[in-house]
């Protein structure tokens, strides 16, 4: 590579690994949630999480210089649980907690960080909508358009999806095509909550919860943790092919009339995600067609014909010609969600996506493996947060 080359790449090219992926039971945890049990809280499951993750790392509590929380717990109290002194903290949603992670490591801030998340949301009955949502504190959207019923996420995806629809974008039919494929992926997962089968038949067949979306156009809603660990380049050379590298990372926040929610219904979050994939790539030294599975967060099935014309895989207004002819499912040229995603593995809020990336470049997904995986793009836009992560192997 030229000195240009890696000028433009940066610092944070390469500069990191991920050597270690837990999670907690997921299937387990919701059978005895229906049992009226509540089996830990959001901090327990991140602790559990934890230890799977230091065990697939091969390495001891004592190898942590570094902790990031995610944002539904508690940092000092975590800490505490884990028994973690770290010489740097943080605390973001996942794919910020890899940004964080890449770029105290790249600064010799830390050399091992564990990146742990937790949330007991299901049996402690979260509500995401309605005047009592968890989240019309933090975002003032809610707040302004609560008197017209503008409580929730789904209320704001389903007018999305309408005008997304009127500009030529997805008919119900199409968008339902989503839902049935990662429904098809989870089936071959042991891990996932929702394993039976989906046509576009029965999808068709069911109500609107928020009209023009139905039930499956919603992510999950359970219990659980997932955990990571990041580490050196240095260091990852020395743990052999489990160690999966961030090739390139990218972020763009759309704040601008945020709280007229301007930047989600006039133009779907186009121009962070623009920004976020010209960073993400160009530091990766890829593109969309060097892509080899696509992880997007997907509380909600739109997310995912969005952000593949926001990242260039497919040209705008172009999707629903992509979903017919190329697919989204395990025998396409480049799957979506190869673990059911948030739909019908896990809601993790976009935790578990990152666990999935790092298994399919290992070529530990079993009968959802996608062969000759190599380089494996993660795509989040959450309330005007976009991210793009490349992860690929180490050589």
């Amino acid at each position: 590579m030229s000195v240009e080359g890696a000028l433009s790449r940066g610092i944070l090219h390469r500069a990191a690994a991920i050597i270690g992926v837990g999670h907690t039971n997921w299937v387990g945890d919701a059978e005895r949630t229906k049992r009226g049990e509540k089996p830990h809280t959001g901090i327990g499951y991140a602790a559990l999480a934890f230890l799977d993750a230091l065990a697939d790392a091969g390495l001891s509590q004592n190898d942590i210089d570094g902790l990031i929380v995610g944002p539904t717990v508690p940092y000092e109290r975590m800490g505490e649980i884990l028994g973690i002194n770290p010489s740097w903290s943080g605390q973001a949603d996942s794919g910020g907690a890899i940004l964080q992670a890449c770029m105290a490591i790249a600064t010799g801030m830390a050399e091992t960080i564990a990146l742990v998340y937790g949330n007991d949301q299901r049996s402690a009955k979260v509500e995401y909508g309605g005047q009592n949502a968890a989240s019309a504190t933090n975002y003032l959207a809610y707040a302004y358009h609560a008197p017209w019923g503008m409580t929730s996420q789904g209320a704001i995806y389903a007018l999305m999806a309408r005008r997304y629809e009127a500009l030529g974008g997805l008919t119900e039919a199409g968008l339902a095509q989503v839902s049935v494929a990662l429904r098809a992926s989870a089936m071959l997962n042991p891990n996932a909550l929702l394993r039976n089968p989906l046509t576009v038949e029965e999808y068709m067949a069911q109500p609107y919860v928020c009209e023009p979306l139905r039930r499956p156009d919603y992510c999950l809603i359970n219990d659980g943790g997932v955990a990571l660990i990041i580490t050196s380049a240095e260091r990852a050379r020395r743990v052999g092919n489990k160690a999966v590298h961030v090739h390139g990372i990218g972020r763009s926040d759309l704040n601008t009339d945020a709280s007229s929610l301007q930047g989600r219904l006039t133009d779907f979050y186009y121009e962070g995600q623009r920004k976020a994939a010209a960073a993400s790539f160009d530091m990766a030294g890829v593109g969309p067609s060097d892509i080899d599975v696509i992880q997007i967060y997907d509380s909600f099935s739109l997310h995912v014909p969005l952000a593949l014309e926001g990242y260039g895989y497919c040209r705008r207004g172009d999707i629903a010609r992509y979903l017919t002819e190329q697919g989204i499912g395990l025998s396409s040229s480049r799957p979506v969600n190869t673990s059911g995603g948030h739909l019908a593995e896990s809601y993790m809020q976009g935790w578990n996506h990152q666990v999935e990336a790092i298994r399919q470049i290992r070529g530990a997904c079993g009968a959802r493996q996608v062969e000759g995986c190599r380089f494996v793009h993660y795509s989040a836009d959450v309330a005007g947060k976009c991210v793009s992560i490349v992860y690929g192997p180490g050589d």
